[in-house]
């Protein structure tokens, strides 16, 4: 830990440091104090009186590294998972394999299976390239830590093994629906494996759980569809040899979540439930009915995203209806959905109570999730889910008003003022609270002016990561990346989603920083700087 053991006592063969009171065992260097980590030991030769030290050459210390991940992991000691994390990408080990270490964890060591520890290892590993190397490693502990602490305490994962028989995809796949919706998690469970042992493809597989969520309304606020989507992605990381150990850790949550047909917001005073259900029973024929798409620019998207922020949720199902049968495609109307979740952060005004970002929260990455699904796997069965979540966001309507000011393009021009050139003001809305308006303008101007949508993202990411960060802002962040990506680079569209992500993040800092200074601790001991010696000035 980079405290001088020659300061310590030595007493029956252990060696104990007087800083934290770890103890060691004077022969090897192994530690009976895990959390410590073991320190090294060299061989020692004694003749008349002359003591040698004998230096040998490093082994491979990869090995070593990996089993201290896995410890870290088991015992949440965020020191330790941040040793082996630098000490591994240091020796030259991919983060991909990082990534799998991590899933393989969670999937074994949480009897409820997929949860928000994995959820946000794969965000971070989504984002990854886009932040600056100097923050890629403090990424992976973030993601590694939450899912040490998701895991933590619970009962290990036992998977059932699918069965000898090999079901067609029509009858695999109304089996799972059935047991989902009755909520026989583990026949549900038996039936998905079975059905990736049949050989049957993703994006089938994608098609049939996407359904099994979409079948009932906005379950469990947007998280089940968001976790399978993460799922998918993390396959991406991993290769699709992976989905028999990854998807069905999904099921157990999905046949337990609530299911919001159930409830009165989407009864009274609109039976919301009941228009998506008679939709969803004309989408199929809308959908054979449409023409190919040509003709759909970002403009049509953006008009439609206007129409979902509507005040009448049977003109935004008529709005839906008409972009399907004029063409759009699925990955335009889930684009659309997305856009107008994301302006209700944008839009969300800091009168409201705090607790009510979670609430706007919900709906846009529950959109980036359905986005993702979409593009997977455009069937048009799934187009369900674009009803489910452009209601969610009409719900969410009086959560902009009033509505905050969008950033204004012309306010600097008029005003002559010089463009935006740097983003350096924005430390100052992490530092200080109440900066929401001020973060939002920031980025907001800086895009308008012609700066680097990644620097932006660089940027927020960095924010993020040097925050003692909770669940809904690691989904934010992501999920406001993958919708910027979405549009043209330098667009207005893209413009806002980044400034929303900002304002989210202002409204919830500064916090105590705590895991970023675990990880430069761990910076400096990789350094060999003795952690008791005052640092010199800058």
């Amino acid at each position: 830990m980079g405290f001088p053991l020659h300061r310590g006592t030595v007493e029956s063969g252990l060696l104990t440091c007087h800083w934290h009171h770890a103890r060691f065992d004077l022969a090897s260097g192994g530690t009976l104090d895990p959390w410590a980590d073991d320190v090294p030991a060299y061989a020692v030769e004694t003749s008349d009186g002359r003591v040698t030290v004998v230096v040998e050459p490093d082994t491979d210390r990869v090995e070593h590294l990996r089993l201290r991940l896995d410890e870290g992991l088991e015992r949440g000691i965020t020191l330790v998972v941040a040793k082996a994390v630098l000490g591994l990408l240091g020796a030259g080990v991919p983060s991909e394999d990082l990534v799998r270490a991590g899933v393989e964890f969670g999937v074994r060591n949480r009897q409820q299976g997929w949860g928000a520890g994995l959820t946000v290892l794969v965000a971070m590993a989504n984002v990854l390239p886009q932040l600056d190397e100097g923050e890629r490693a403090l990424a992976l502990v973030h993601g590694l830590s939450f899912l040490s602490g998701d895991t933590r305490g619970r009962p290990p994962r036992f998977p059932l093994a699918p069965l000898d028989s090999r079901p067609d995809l029509a009858t695999v796949s109304s089996w799972y629906r059935r047991f989902v919706d009755s909520r026989s998690a583990d026949a549900a469970e038996r039936t998905l494996a079975t059905a990736i042992a049949a050989g049957h493809g993703e994006a089938a597989i994608a098609s049939m759980m996407t359904a099994a969520i979409t079948d009932h309304v906005f379950i469990d606020e947007g998280h089940t569809l968001d976790f399978t989507n993460k799922a998918f992605e993390c396959l991406d990381h991993l290769g699709w040899t992976g989905a028999a150990r990854v998807l069905p850790s999904l099921v157990t949550q999905t046949a337990a979540a609530r299911r919001h047909e159930e409830e009165s917001a989407w009864r009274h005073p609109d039976d919301l439930a009941a228009l998506v259900r008679e939709a969803s029973d004309r989408v199929g024929a809308l959908a054979a009915r449409a023409t190919d798409g040509t003709g759909w620019r970002d403009r049509a998207v953006d008009h439609v995203a206007g129409q979902i922020l509507g005040e009448d949720p049977a003109t935004i199902v008529a709005a839906l209806e008409a972009a399907i049968g004029a063409g759009a495609t699925a990955e335009n109307l889930g684009r659309a959905v997305a856009y107008a979740a994301a302006l209700r952060i944008t839009r969300f005004d800091t009168q409201n109570d705090h607790g009510d970002w979670n609430t706007v929260h919900h709906a846009f990455t529950a959109a980036n999730a359905l986005h993702q699904s979409l593009v997977r796997s455009p069937d048009p069965e799934l187009l369900r889910g674009v009803y489910q979540v452009a209601l969610r966001v009409y719900l969410d309507r009086f959560l902009n008003i009033p509505a905050a000011r969008l950033p204004e393009q012309s306010r600097r021009a008029r005003a002559g003022l010089e463009p935006i050139r740097d983003l350096d003001e924005l430390q100052e809305c992490w530092d200080q609270e109440g900066q929401v308006d001020r973060a939002g303008q920031i980025v907001h101007g800086y895009l308008v002016d012609g700066g680097a949508p990644g620097r932006v993202v660089a940027t927020l990411g960095r924010a993020l990561l040097y925050e003692d960060a909770e669940f809904h802002w690691f989904q934010i962040y992501e999920a406001a990346v993958r919708q910027s990506h979405a549009w043209p680079e330098g667009s207005p569209q893209q413009a806002l989603i980044l400034a929303g992500a900002a304002r989210f993040l202002a409204a919830h800092t500064p916090t105590r920083r705590e895991l970023s200074q675990v990880v430069r601790i761990a910076v400096r001991l990789r350094r060999g700087e003795p952690l008791y010696e005052e640092l010199p000035d800058p």
